[in-house]
């Protein structure tokens, strides 16, 4: 997942009176189907056992990368044997960033000399040949980097030694926090990673430079090594250090979203859209980041089609290409599928991991709100029948906006996600198969029985 925007803008939907009593009522008519969606979940291994060939065959999947491409053709082939309708892959240019060799060395004090543990944002420039070296200025804000002022900065690397209080908070440094530096005159960023306390583990993700500002070379340490150059600073010591870098972008890569349907009985016209992206950082594995979430999704429709169940609208899953560096695959499908944008009734994105299902958010009309909690009631026996206040994903973002569409994401246990996000952690033993399988099934009832109501979900 990169800089991952879950919740819809304010004001999207409305959110007037509705009568949608008819359709919470009839939600209670699938209680069969939901059973055998269950059941048929918890006796297979299909979504492991795929997950597992996914990561042990391509690896990492960063945009731009054979591994990548390998990994549509692969997923394309793997759709076709399910009997999933209408499998394609739409062409998509995406960014292609290559990391290169990295190296940080602590030179200062001389008695602690040696390498420190390091790993470049994504989208960075690198290095001269010879590296950034200098001396380090620590801050733990943006308005203390401020407080610095030129004269505290330039010529320096700032490190942002920032603690970890949430993803959405923290993250805001990885993005900007280059930039800010920039501005008065630092040669490079370093940045703690955004997460807690791990195993010496740095955590990657994308940066986003102001066009205004010069673009500085820009990598994260580990929590433990900001931790240890914090002390010493403390302590009064000078802390240099030399950056090492060779990242670069090259040439824009050919790539694609892989798109594959059950196609309606009575309304195909009409889009239940669920997916997750393909692509992941160019370490660990992208097991949970977000093979599990491509996994979870793609079952769902492989269950539906498996129990020859039929909605009366398409079921559509897509796995996006550049979610973590671009989003160009979300863009992409926009562009190709902007005249039905409106025709999509549901999209439902899995990136958070597949965790054990606790439910879903949503962003929507409360009349739409009162219909998928009915639909997530059924889900007691995999205890995923919560409804959080907000839904969405970075890859669904622009046909929702552009569709005013109903917007849901999975809701899992998150408590261990942000320990291997973006980080040589994230691999299959992170995940376990019984909850991808629930993972699976929750999606798979939410977007069949959404698909197959007498009428779509209000959108006011």
């Amino acid at each position: 997942m990169g800089t991952k925007g879950t919740a819809i803008a304010a004001g999207l939907f409305l959110t007037g009176a509705t009568s949608s009593g008819a359709q919470v009522s009839g939600v209670a008519a699938y209680r069969d189907d939901v059973a055998r969606i269950l059941a048929a979940a918890s006796a297979d291994r299909t979504a492991w056992n795929r997950l597992a060939e996914l990561t042990d065959t391509f690896g990492p999947r960063l945009s731009g990368s054979p591994a990548l491409e390998g990994a549509l053709r692969w997923a394309e082939s793997r759709m076709k044997e399910d009997g999933l309708e209408n499998v394609r892959l739409e062409p998509v240019k995406v960014p292609h960033w290559v990391r290169g060799l990295e190296s940080l060395e602590l030179l200062e004090p001389a008695s602690a000399r040696g390498p420190l543990v390091v790993l470049g944002l994504g989208n960075s420039v690198g290095t001269p040949g010879d590296g950034v070296q200098g001396e380090v200025v620590i801050v733990k804000s943006f308005d203390e980097l401020e407080a610095k002022g030129e004269a505290g900065v330039r010529g320096r690397i700032v490190l942002f030694n920032v603690p970890y209080t949430g993803y959405g908070e923290t993250v805001r440094y990885r993005g900007a926090g280059a930039s800010r530096a920039a501005k008065l005159g630092a040669t490079a960023m370093l940045l703690r990673s955004v997460g807690p306390v791990g195993l010496r583990t740095p955590h990657t993700g994308a940066l986003e430079y102001d066009a205004d500002q010069p673009r500085i070379p820009a990598a994260a340490i580990p929590v433990e090594d900001a931790e240890r150059l914090q002390r010493i600073a403390d302590r009064g010591q000078r802390v240099r250090v030399r950056l090492g870098m060779e990242a670069r972008f090259v040439e824009d890569a050919e790539s694609a979203n892989l798109v594959g349907e059950i196609v309606g009985r009575e309304k195909p016209e009409e889009i239940v859209l669920v997916g997750g992206h393909l692509d992941s950082w160019d370490v660990g594995t992208g097991a949970m980041d977000d093979g599990g979430g491509c996994l979870a999704t793609w079952e769902a429709l492989r269950l539906v089609k498996k129990l020859g169940l039929r909605p009366r609208r398409t079921l559509r899953v897509v796995l996006f290409t550049n979610e973590e560096n671009g989003l160009r695959g979300a863009e992409a499908y926009l562009e190709r599928h902007r005249a039905e944008a409106g025709k999509h009734v549901l999209a439902l994105e899995s990136d958070s991991g597949a965790f054990a299902p606790k439910g879903f958010g949503f962003s929507g009309s409360d009349g739409a709100r009162a219909v998928v909690k009915a639909i997530a009631s059924h889900l007691a026996p995999i205890s995923a029948t919560a409804v959080a206040p907000r839904g969405g994903g970075a890859d669904i973002g622009p046909i929702v906006a552009a569709g005013r569409v109903p917007a849901a994401s999975l809701d899992v246990d998150g408590s261990r996600y942000f320990i291997y996000h973006h980080t040589a952690a994230d691999t299959l033993g992170r995940l376990d198969p019984q909850e991808l399988q629930r993972c699976a099934a929750a999606v798979a009832v939410m977007a069949y029985v959404t698909a197959d109501l007498e009428e779509p979900l209000p959108r006011e």
